[in-house]
């Protein structure tokens, strides 16, 4: 276990460039197994959990190379086995985005628990569900066995819930089912956009793409293809609050404006000052004030991935803030932490949380449970008077590269610690 030792109360300003967004690179590593050609993915981002998939890959039987680098060539000729890893799945939620592919290339799927966070409240209801309609069989026992032998089918699916990846084991198991099936109440983030833009460069035919009505005809055989992976505005989101809570200024490079938009009317509504200009993200030195209310929302709305992050941000803000995700539970809880550094916070219940500010923050131990509010500690921290301990940094490092020596470009002074 690995700890970030941070003396904040230094601004963070400079110029950073983000990589290809997390999840939608691990999406397109999973349809890489759909077919025997070579696919080449860049700007991959050089994260934990893009390793950990890539391992999975390895495990199942493909030739992957480029493993911590932007740059991976997969191919996967023969699927030597039906069950992947249990440690680097037990690691890695996104690991059941490989049923789909398994299926279809072996007729049968055995996935340990899923890690990732809050394994134990995040439901795969959602994706067993989509593939039982396209012909997988439940096997009893301990983990997740499902059967195919007959290949998978099409089918017209209506998602209980627009959950990205169940949308996308929905449409990856959709690409290997002859016919044409049809995925309702799909989600619309642009990692969706991205999967079925590359399944269609692998051969599928995929019309509705980013619509909630999606349909897949598959059961073609499959080519290679070669994409270069969209910037990832969740991490552009997240150095735009590290800047603004810091007092910073800040150029965030390689998002899409159409992307970084939902996250500027978020720092908007807290008058922070910025704007996209010729394909960089600005971010200037700004006095905060209160955003009223802030509601997480389906994709165009606010992600709930930066929900602690703007929770944060509320801390330096003049006036009161409330801040709800009624999409996932527990994302908060890990904020409660924030009061003993001096932030004034009430938590109403697991979905929503009041903040009152400006309070001057004061450094602590910090505990990062979950890849998204240990990024949010670590900007409170930088923000906060004194020292602060943040662990563990593999937490945060599971979606965030180079984190360390990126924090020291911008001026921070941060110390990694075993």
């Amino acid at each position: 276990m690995t700890t970030l030792l941070i003396e904040g109360g230094h601004p963070l300003s400079g110029r950073v460039e983000v990589e290809g967004n997390k999840n939608a690179a691990l999406p397109l590593l999973a349809a890489c197994l759909l077919t025997t050609e070579e696919c080449v993915l860049t700007n991959m981002p050089r994260i934990r959990d893009v390793e950990g998939m890539a391992r999975l890959l390895v495990d199942l039987g493909a030739e992957v190379d480029g493993i911590g680098t932007t740059t991976m060539r997969v191919r996967c000729r023969e699927v030597v086995k039906d069950e992947p890893d249990r440690a680097l799945v037990g690691r890695l939620r996104g690991s059941v985005l490989l049923v789909g592919p398994l299926l279809a290339r072996r007729g049968r799927a055995r996935l340990a628990p899923p890690g990732g966070d809050f394994p134990a409240r995040r439901s795969l209801s959602t994706h067993l569900e989509a593939l039982a309609a396209m012909g997988a069989r439940s096997v009893d026992g301990p983990d997740h066995h499902l059967e195919a032998p007959d290949g998978l089918r099409a089918a017209s699916v209506y998602l209980f819930e627009a959950s990205v990846t169940g949308t996308e084991t929905a449409v990856l198991a959709a690409a290997a089912a002859k016919g044409v099936s049809e995925i309702r109440h799909a989600a619309c983030e642009p990692h969706v956009v991205e999967l079925c833009e590359f399944l269609g460069q692998l051969g599928v035919g995929v019309t509705g793409i980013g619509t909630s009505t999606i349909r897949v005809e598959g059961g073609a055989k499959l080519g290679g293809a070669a994409r270069r992976l969209w910037g990832d505005y969740i991490e552009a989101g997240s150095w735009a609050v590290v800047a603004a809570v810091t007092g910073g200024d800040l150029e965030v490079a390689g998002v899409r404006d159409e992307d970084i938009e939902v996250v500027a009317s978020v720092l908007q509504r807290l008058h922070v000052q910025c704007h996209m200009d010729a394909g960089v993200f600005h971010v200037e030195r700004s006095t905060l004030k209160c955003a009223g209310r802030l509601t997480t929302g389906l994709w165009p709305g606010f992600p709930s991935d930066l929900v602690s992050l703007v929770t944060v941000l509320a801390t330096q803000a003049d006036g009161r803030t409330l801040v709800h995700d009624w999409m996932y539970e527990l994302r908060l809880f890990a904020l409660e932490q924030l009061s003993g550094m001096g932030a004034d916070l009430f938590l109403c219940d697991p979905h929503r949380i009041i903040v009152n500010g400006p309070r001057r923050l004061h450094g602590r131990p910090l505990d990062s449970r979950d890849l998204r509010s240990g990024m949010a500690l670590i900007a409170a921290a930088l923000a906060a008077d004194g020292h602060s301990q943040v662990s563990p940094l593999e937490t945060v490092e599971r979606g965030y590269g180079q984190l360390v020596e990126r924090l020291k470009g911008l001026g921070a002074r941060v110390e990694r610690r075993p």
